[in-house]
């Protein structure tokens, strides 16, 4: 079921998506060729921990996620868990998921970003994921069905050469993490849920450079591309309003 937001709870969820774009923007300064995804997770856990938020992600799933953000290195596309044994290199793209609670509701945010001089392809794969969102986010007015961010979003990635990955979606979220509807990357104009003042979604395109089968990785939580082509990720929380859609992870 849908649950629609009051007011108050997008205001609270807003604080929420603050503190996501805080942790972001501390991650990113922090980005170096040689610094660990541990040493990375770690810069948010002491964000998150000093606004008196906590990391949902800790814990959560099957087999528990034993951190409190992902991080994704070039073909890993999601989920990536953060070890003192991944380092990050000059030429990479790495892609920070983050969902943080804040007195009980949550927000989510991804960004990819390069990891010292990256090449003009990653460059251009990650602006395209950029660009993929805001086509699903001019799409996300009351009246208009998910559909219609899901068909925006695939409709710019492929007319760009670029794939869409199909087995991972965006979502509603609030109190929970992952609540109802799902928002995919891939779809049709007109069709699912009807979008309604007071949603309050995710939209996350997830695009690759090759094709879009992937892979889950032995942690049973890494998704990658199979045909190792680097991947890139952009996610924002936003509300469905009378007067358009809003960005609540923007700080």
């Amino acid at each position: 079921m849908i649950r629609l937001k009051s007011q108050d709870e997008i205001n609270k969820i807003r604080a929420a998506g603050r503190l996501v774009k805080a942790v972001l923007d501390a991650m990113q300064a922090a980005i170096h060729p040689g610094i660990s995804t541990y040493e990375l997770d770690q810069v948010a856990m002491k964000v998150i921990e000093a606004a008196g938020g906590s990391g949902p992600c800790i814990g959560y799933g099957d087999p528990p996620f034993p951190t409190a953000t992902c991080i994704s290195l070039d073909e890993e596309i999601v989920h990536g868990i953060p070890s003192e044994n991944r380092i990050l290199r000059n030429g990479q793209i790495v892609t920070f998921d983050v969902v943080c609670e804040l007195d009980g509701w949550m927000a989510d945010a991804a960004r990819t970003f390069p990891v010292g001089e990256i090449s003009p392809e990653k460059q251009a794969l990650m602006d395209a994921a950029e660009a993929a969102f805001w086509a699903g986010f001019s799409q996300a007015k009351i009246g208009n069905r998910v559909g219609d961010i899901s068909a925006a979003v695939q409709n710019y990635a492929e007319s760009h050469g670029y794939s869409v990955i199909r087995e991972l979606t965006g979502h509603g979220i609030g109190r929970e993490m992952h609540e109802a509807p799902d928002v995919p990357n891939y779809g049709r104009p007109g069709r699912g849920p009807r979008l309604q003042e007071g949603m309050v979604i995710c939209i996350e395109p997830m695009i690759a450079k090759g094709e879009r089968y992937v892979t889950l990785g032995e942690d049973q939580w890494t998704v990658a591309m199979r045909d190792h082509e680097p991947s890139a990720h952009y996610e924002n929380t936003i509300v469905v309003t009378a007067d358009g859609p809003q960005i609540l992870t923007q700080g």
